[in-house]
């Protein structure tokens, strides 16, 4: 599907999420993930440069420039040359302002056996990221002369996209009666020594599927519950050896994909976040107890009453007439205020987990694995993004500060379990 900047109309309003985004970027923070997949054969850039045109055309709201409006921000499409691939580079997930890259928000490099693609979440979260980078790798797998099919997350490039795909979900699913309040005290918070700009620290541990979940079997706990309650143990650690003055609740965030709620095909943002916190003013606890507590968390909150409920609150934020209506300046100045002051105190890490990879069995043998990048945090803490494929999970932290007490007792605590760590970094 091709357009023509001159000729067309066609423009897409940014989601219900998206709108946030640009409004938080600045010098040295962009909202960029990354998502890579290494193959089993060496990179040729020259076919890899057309399967990114090939790709590209098949979706139209990655194919974009942000624009700027008087009230709103919107995604305009994009027909400038580009997106170019080009080699890696030590730091991903750099900063992207919108006029540069001829206004392409999207990057994709190339290493070795590795292809990468960076995405700025105004365009869409890590499902629809999946989509395109895999529909991407089957393309060059095809130029290379393999036989590679489509389904899955390989969409086919020769036909047109389906309208649910470039669709705003939130508002189609955005329909409680209700709009529960938001409530959150402030979570503790890493403090660490700041890199210079614009550094982001990395650090993996790779690790077998099975063997972490015969863990968390032990525990009656599924991957996911058993790695967040790893990662709140490692957080309270870290608070205790910090000996603050005053002890606060451990948060993290963790993005929920609404797609396993509601059916929609958008390749757009289409998640929402929920917060496993423990409170250790409240006494003592056990690996065991965060654990329980996690488990019984997850099931409170994550179903479809009440993540309904929360999109429907994010939706009635958007309708107020008296909000639609102040300057684009305006509601920026607001914003960045609320998100520094509040949301961004919320939580203490991220974590975002996008569970087993599938890919078609047609392209299985090509691939060694994938990992996931959250990019830079807003403030100095740590993120965590996990996937697996095959019997390889990897677990994937990223930071902008020097100290590593948190991935280190991360891992320590896995090692303690009996899981095998593989670590590797681009320090």
């Amino acid at each position: 599907m091709k357009f023509d900047r001159q000729k067309s109309n066609v423009w897409y309003k940014m989601d219900l999420s998206a709108v946030v985004y640009p409004t938080l970027q600045r010098r040295d923070f962009s909202s960029v993930y990354r998502l890579s997949v290494v193959l089993k054969d060496k990179i040729n850039p020259e076919l890899l440069q057309k399967a990114v045109d090939i790709t590209m055309e098949r979706f139209p709201t990655y194919k974009v420039a942000i624009r700027k409006g008087v009230f709103w921000r919107y995604l305009e499409p994009n027909s400038r040359p580009g997106p170019f691939v080009q080699p890696d580079i030590k730091n991903p997930c750099m900063p992207m302002p919108f006029k540069s890259n001829n206004r392409y928000p999207v990057r994709f490099y190339y290493h070795e056996k590795r292809i990468a693609f960076e995405a700025h979440h105004s365009l869409g979260d890590g499902t629809g990221g999946m989509f395109l980078l895999q529909t991407l790798v089957a393309v060059y797998l095809r130029l290379l002369g393999n036989q590679v099919g489509t389904g899955g997350f390989v969409l086919d490039v020769n036909q047109k996209p389906d309208p649910e795909e470039l669709e705003d979900a939130y508002i189609k699913y955005a329909r409680a009666n209700v709009c529960p309040k938001r409530g959150g005290e402030r979570a503790y918070r890493v403090c660490g020594t700041k890199e210079p700009f614009y550094t982001l620290n990395i650090i993996d541990g790779v690790m077998s599927v099975s063997q972490i979940k015969n863990v968390a079997a032990k525990h009656q706990v599924t991957i996911t519950e058993y790695l967040n309650a790893v990662l709140l143990y490692a957080l309270m650690q870290k608070q205790e050896n910090d000996k603050p003055y005053k002890l606060r609740p451990v948060k993290i965030a963790m993005p929920v994909n609404l797609r396993q709620f509601f059916p929609s095909k958008t390749l757009r943002n289409f998640i929402t976040m929920v917060y496993p916190s423990i409170d250790p003013r409240l006494g003592e606890y056990s690996f065991d107890e965060i654990v329980s507590h996690v488990h019984y968390f997850m099931k409170y909150y994550i179903n479809e009453k009440f993540l309904r409920g929360d999109i429907t609150t994010n939706y009635a934020t958007r309708k107020n007439p008296v909000l639609r209506v102040v300057p684009l300046f305006i509601k920026d100045i607001v914003v960045r205020k609320y998100y520094s002051m509040i949301q961004d105190r919320n939580s203490s890490a991220g974590l975002t987990n996008m569970g087993k990879i599938h890919v078609n069995d047609d392209m299985k043998p090509y691939i060694e694995r994938f990992d996931i990048y959250m990019g830079q945090p807003f403030s100095s803490r740590t993120n965590c993004a996990v996937s697996s494929f095959n019997d390889t999970l990897t677990v994937n932290f990223a930071s902008s500060i020097k100290e590593t007490d948190v991935e280190m007792l991360f891992f320590r605590k896995l090692v303690k379990d009996g899981i095998h760590v593989k670590i590797e970094s681009n320090r």
